[in-house]
């Protein structure tokens, strides 16, 4: 690339803006009207050349360029902002309820918000944390933030490093802050030196130039912010891989033992008791409240033990169980083992246990019962054989019970509303008869059976909704916040103040600058030139 020489000597890349020896203005990078030479510096990045304003040839220069535009880095928040607020229209595949008629999304979605559902999991948007496009962009606006600070930070870095104490005059008198004075004596001059001093600036000299110096660390707030977003985005990335975190829902009832999503048959649950409270309708704290809404619950917890597979059995055999824990599951109160976290996150207490049926003849009004049964919904047997020598096969099992267009069929897995369809076999080797039976049905087909069944006992239980997570990312996101806040106090609570004091004849030139607080860097000055007869400086902006 071309070079630009300065008159002092030093030859500066293409696209500096302020010569990196003296400081004098490149006048055709500052778009200065040659008419106008007073205006104010640019001092951004101090002038010094960027990538991405000197080199746009190759395709590579392109891409860098894009990239380290601003603008280009706010949109893809604003468009990553704009989708995730999207995503919070509609639950979320994995928050679709367990009792839904259809778990399946491309179902549900359309069934329970009609078009806009269906445009909505069409998009994507049903599964968006996890979808490819969101993942570009998240990782698009991580590259915008790398390549803004690089092509910000490593010339001004330069530039900072390299910063002398003899600055050309056009660069002191087009500073925002200056003054000149004609007349100032040794004393005045070396007092300025000791004053600033005083004030904790690092004092450079050359030849009778001064360079004061404080709170350069400041400049680097954004760049340190920028590490911290970084780090969050990287860690949001991994979040989406099931090595560093994992999310289910698991169901388990009273009695049940079962093994813990995500862990590869490692671990195993059981549900040894659910425990409900409510608040107390006696207790005159609650009671009318009580009485205007009802039952309220107070608590819900599972009392759970943990197991792990010892892995020492035959490959298909039953594995061999070894207690790791008994605790307490509740609500905000969850239990963590080796990594994983267990919430208690629902309940459902509708659910059948068990139901006892009884026999007796149709015409007997008082249904002596001939014999009865006891069905474990969980695993119900084929056929059940009674004392009386007669037998009840099961033809058909309804868990959850209800009528599609007139045909029979289980709306879930779960014994909510369970139905059967009977055949009962008598001691007598007779045809056996057809009954239909479930809550609140009692249906003979044919009319003209002897012998009725009915619903003598049941045994309900409940079911506890149990979220399991595993979370390695969250060191990644405190980590990350953290070296943001840094970034934010360090760029917020301390500013770079400079001030050049510059020989000329038998006076002094003065001028300061900073990236903020002007009227502390004034305020500075006014104290370092107390007692001298240096004159103050004025704001030149204001004399515009």
């Amino acid at each position: 690339m071309a070079k630009i020489k300065c008159e002092c000597g030093h030859i500066n890349p293409e696209g500096t803006v302020l010569c990196e020896a003296c400081g004098k203005p490149v006048e055709e990078n500052q778009h200065i009207d040659g008419n106008d030479k007073q205006k104010l510096l640019n001092m951004r990045y101090d002038g010094s050349a960027r990538r991405s304003q000197t080199y746009n040839k190759s395709i590579i220069d392109k891409l860098w360029n894009f990239f380290s535009s601003v603008k280009v880095g706010v949109w893809l928040i604003v468009l990553a902002l704009i989708a995730s607020g999207i995503g919070t229209i509609f639950p979320q595949e994995q928050y679709i309820p367990a009792n839904a008629v259809s778990r399946d999304p491309s179902i549900y979605y359309e069934d329970q918000y009609g078009i806009f559902g269906l445009i909505y999991y069409q998009l994507g948007f049903h599964n968006l944390y996890s979808s490819w496009w969101y993942l570009l962009l998240i990782a698009l606006i991580g590259i915008s933030l790398v390549v803004c600070s690089i092509d910000r930070f490593v010339p001004l870095y330069k530039a900072l490093k390299r910063q002398k104490p003899r600055r050309h005059t056009q660069f002191l008198k087009r500073q925002r802050l200056f003054s000149q004075t004609d007349d100032v004596t040794d004393d005045d001059k070396a007092k300025l030196k000791s004053n600033l001093k005083k004030k904790r600036y690092k004092v450079y000299e050359e030849n009778g130039h001064l360079l004061a110096e404080k709170g350069r660390f400041s400049r680097w707030g954004p760049y340190v912010n920028h590490i911290g977003l970084i780090i969050v985005l990287i860690a949001a990335l991994l979040r989406m891989t099931p090595l560093m975190y994992m999310e289910e829902y698991v169901w388990v009832r009273e009695g049940e033992q079962t093994v813990i999503p995500g862990t590869d048959s490692e671990y195993y649950l059981e549900n040894k008791e659910f425990v409900l409270e409510t608040y107390d309708k006696d207790d005159e704290r609650y009671q009318e409240a009580l009485e205007m809404q009802g039952d309220v619950v107070k608590n819900y917890q599972t009392n759970v033990a943990i197991y792990k597979d010892s892995g020492e059995q035959v490959a298909g055999a039953k594995p061999e169980l070894d207690k790791v824990t008994e605790d307490e599951i509740r609500l905000n109160h969850p239990l963590e083992v080796d990594g994983f976290t267990l919430f208690q996150s629902g309940y459902q207490n509708n659910e059948f246990k068990n139901m006892t049926f009884k026999i007796h003849e149709t015409d007997d009004n008082d249904e002596k019962s001939l014999g009865s049964f006891t069905i474990d919904l969980s695993s119900p047997k084929d056929k059940y054989e009674l004392d009386n020598g007669f037998t009840v096969a099961v033809n058909q099992y309804y868990p959850d019970y209800e009528l599609d267009e007139g045909e029979p069929r289980s709306k879930t897995n779960y014994p909510r509303k369970p139905a059967f369809v009977f055949s009962v076999h008598t001691p007598d080797g007779e045809e056996p008869e057809m009954s239909f039976v479930g809550v609140g049905n009692n249906v003979d087909p044919t009319g003209e059976n002897d012998y009725k069944l009915g619903i003598e006992d049941f045994d309900m239980r409940y079911a506890s909704g149990l979220s399991v997570k595993r979370d390695y990312t969250l060191p990644f996101f405190i980590i990350g916040a953290a070296i943001f806040m840094i970034g934010v106090i360090q760029g917020m609570y301390w500013q770079h103040r400079r001030v050049w004091i510059h020989p000329e004849g038998e006076g002094v030139m003065v001028a300061g600058h900073t990236n903020k607080n002007w009227f502390g860097l004034k305020k500075d000055i006014e104290q370092v030139i107390e007692d001298t007869d240096v004159e103050m400086v004025t704001d030149q902006q204001e004399l515009k």
